[in-house]
């Protein structure tokens, strides 16, 4: 079986790695961004796939990221209350966000983008403009993933503030 630290463990684990791959994805953005406009105003030069590989990017980075920010505690909140709360009841709160806000928003984005996701891979969708990337099937299947990422890491979110809200030592 296996112990709540090493559960902790592996999902942060998997959060890190995938915000850190991610987190490569804004500097190749700003870079593919920089060379379409000396592209297209210096040459008179300009492509769609390429175009549209910075929407794809800007898409995978806050999808993909979204678990990892809020592992860094990222995500915003109203912190007039809860920096007045003490470190337990700050634990109620992330606790009841996490699971009267989080895991049922998660849920339902996993439970509305199955299909719409197996639809596009279904058809191999791809851009509707010529010339542009083949595979928005592969991004919106990013929809999903983010929705198991956030499940993940809000799993771990909860494990670790267990024993402060049991009052059992960690």
């Amino acid at each position: 079986m296996i112990t709540r630290v090493a559960f902790i463990r592996l999902c942060e684990q998997l959060t890190e790695t995938c915000g850190w791959w991610v987190s490569w994805l804004s500097l190749l953005m700003v870079l593919v961004t920089f060379l379409i406009v000396v592209l297209r105003y210096g040459f008179n030069l300009g492509w769609i796939s390429m175009q549209e590989s910075v929407v794809y990017m800007h898409a995978l980075l806050f999808l993909l990221a979204s678990a990892y920010t809020l592992k860094l505690d990222g995500h915003v909140r109203v912190d007039i209350v809860y920096q007045t709360l003490s470190l337990r009841g700050r634990a109620w709160v992330d606790l009841l966000g996490t699971l009267l806000l989080l895991f049922p928003m998660s849920l339902f984005i996993l439970w509305l983008s199955w299909e719409y996701v197996g639809n596009s891979w279904a058809l191999l969708e791809g851009s509707r403009e010529a010339g542009g990337l083949p595979l928005v099937f592969a991004l919106k299947t990013a929809i999903p993933v983010m929705a198991i990422l956030l499940i993940v890491q809000g799993s771990a979110d909860i494990a670790r503030r267990l024993p402060l809200l049991t009052g059992k030592p960690a």
